[in-house]
C-alpha cells in the first residue's frame, strides 16, 4: 500500500460447492454443501476424519473431488482450482521447508516462485506479522514445533492472498502464537474471508458461521 493512502478496499470473495470424496475406495468426506461470503471468518468443524482437512485441499485446488465440484469467485470473477494458488493462502501441517535453508530463506523461495515484485519486503513483512523477524536467519531445522507453525502461516500471508485457508492454525502454538494468530485471521477477516479448519473451540469460536462435517474417520466403501 502507498504511503498515504488509505486501507485496501476488502475483497469480495465467494465459496460454493457440492461434493464429496473417496480415498481408495473409501469415504474420506461424506456429501457436504457450503455456500460462504467475505470477508468473514468461517470455521470447518468435524470429528477427526470426517475431512476437513480434504475440503480445504479440495478448496484450494489442490485436490480434485471424487463427486461434484466447487465454485471460487473474487471480486465478481470466477476462480477455476488450477489459478487458485494465486488467490489464496494455504497452511496445514502437511506444509514442510527445506531444512537445511534459512527461515527468511525458504520464504523468499516461495516469494520469488510466485514472482513477487519485492520479494524481501514480502518476506520481512510476513515475518513481523507472525513474530519470526528475529529468527530470520535460522535454519528451519532449529526452529521448535511452534515455530514452524508460524513460519507455515507466514508462507500463507506473503502473497496477501484474499482467501485465507487455515488448517489446525493454532497447532503447537503457545499463548503469543495465539493471539498472533487471532490478530492476523481479524486482519485478514475485514480484506477478505478466511476459512479454518479446527476442532479447537478457541478458534472456531472466532468465526462469524460453521460448516459443519458429518463422519469421522475412513469407512463407508464406495
Amino acid at each position: 500500500m502507498e504511503a498515504g493512502s488509505g486501507p485496501p478496499t476488502p475483497a469480495r470473495v465467494s465459496l460454493a460447492g457440492a461434493l464429496e470424496h473417496r480415498y481408495a475406495g473409501l469415504r474420506g468426506l461424506e456429501p457436504v454443501e457450503f455456500a460462504l461470503e467475505g470477508p468473514g471468518i468461517v470455521a470447518v468443524v468435524g470429528a477427526n476424519g470426517a475431512g476437513k482437512s480434504t475440503l480445504l485441499r479440495i478448496i484450494a485446488g489442490l485436490l480434485r473431488p471424487s463427486h461434484g465440484s466447487t465454485t471460487c469467485r473474487v471480486d465478481g470473477r470466477a476462480v477455476a482450482p488450477p489459478e487458485r494458488r494465486h488467490h489464496v493462502g494455504y497452511a496445514s501441517p502437511e506444509l514442510h521447508f527445506y531444512a537445511e535453508l534459512g527461515v527468511a530463506e525458504n520464504l523468499r523461495f516461495a516469494a520469488e516462485a510466485r514472482g513477487l515484485a519485492d520479494p524481501d519486503a514480502d518476506v520481512a513483512a510476513a515475518l513481523a506479522r507472525v513474530g519470526l523477524e528475529r529468527r530470520a536467519g535460522d535454519r528451519v531445522d532449529a526452529l521448535s514445533s511452534g515455530m514452524k507453525q508460524r513460519l507455515r502461516l507466514a508462507a500463507a500471508l506473503l502473497h496477501r492472498p484474499p482467501l485465507l485457508l487455515l488448517d489446525e492454525a493454532g497447532s503447537h502454538l503457545d499463548e503469543d502464537g495465539r493471539r498472533a494468530l487471532e490478530s492476523i485471521v481479524a486482519d485478514e477477516s475485514r480484506r477478505g474471508l478466511v476459512v479454518l479448519a479446527t476442532n479447537d473451540e478457541r478458534e472456531w469460536r472466532l468465526a462469524e458461521r460453521q460448516v459443519r462435517l458429518s463422519g469421522g474417520g475412513l469407512g463407508h466403501p464406495a
